[in-house]
């Protein structure tokens, strides 16, 4: 497999080599990769890293590990348009070869969409929102529609989830600035489709959140499995709630 000319060998870590260079990732899980857990990509992202031969740095310590830092992963179960992630780079590397390296280098459905040299910032900080896409099989847009307009009508929707220091009752209502149904033609016949945006807070409020809100706020019955995708990921704009794309910035270099 082609790799970076010049990459010294990716299996021999070196924390000695300083970071000069970080490059920040979109990628996208889609069809059945869509039930690839975090942990599983994480596995998967680093061994494409070494098939690539890709420079990238190791932490010190007795055992070293790739420097990738991950933001906001979703939901195994979700697929997703807009994930991401940064790497730290031990020599400079052209961006669109790391990306055709990396993409080529992961299975299919584990995609990369973008690849772009970091400038100042924290790639987090400008994850502010996520826009949702969920479709509802088996559901009529008007079902889908009246269980909304209850949602919306409420001041807050409170619901269940398990967290690792046990139940936690949540307000999933604050956290959802759009909401919206409308009906699109599947094989299997008509479908609701619900276009969500969810601002991030902590915790997050993930899209069978969203669900289970509308399930206790506006009666919302659900005959199959709900697929949601999650379209953009980035900075919320406060006048229209629309979700920008966070590595504007970094491609708009002087």
């Amino acid at each position: 497999m082609t790799t970076l000319e010049g990459t010294p060998n990716p299996e021999a870590p070196n924390p000695q080599l300083p970071i000069v260079q970080k490059l920040r990732i979109r990628y996208a899980k889609r069809g059945r990769l869509r039930f690839t857990s975090h942990r599983d990509f994480a596995r998967a992202f680093e061994r494409a890293v070494r098939r690539a031969g890709i420079p990238i740095g190791f932490s010190s310590g007795f055992t070293p590990h790739p420097k990738i830092s991950y933001a906001n992963a979703s939901p195994t179960g979700a697929a997703s348009e807009a994930e991401y992630l940064e790497i730290g780079m031990t020599r400079p590397c052209d961006a669109d070869e790391v990306r055709g390296l990396l993409d080529a280098a992961l299975p299919e459905g584990l995609d990369i969409v973008d690849v772009v040299v970091a400038r100042p910032g924290a790639l987090a900080d400008r994850l502010q929102g996520s826009a949702w896409q969920i479709a509802l099989p088996g559901v009529t847009v008007e079902h889908a529609a009246s269980a909304v307009e209850g949602f919306l009508a409420a001041d807050e929707v409170l619901i269940e989830r398990m967290m690792k220091r046990g139940l936690r009752t949540l307000d999933c209502r604050s956290a959802v600035l759009r909401l919206a149904a409308r009906s699109d033609e599947t094989p299997s016949g008509p479908c609701a489709i619900l276009d969500v945006v969810v601002r991030h807070d902590t915790p997050s409020i993930r899209p069978d959140d969203v669900l289970a809100g509308l399930r206790s706020s506006g009666g919302l019955e659900l005959e199959q499995t709900p697929i949601a995708t999650r379209l953009a990921q980035g900075p919320l704009d406060a006048g229209d709630g629309s979700v920008g794309d966070p590595l504007a910035f970094d491609r708009d270099v002087p």
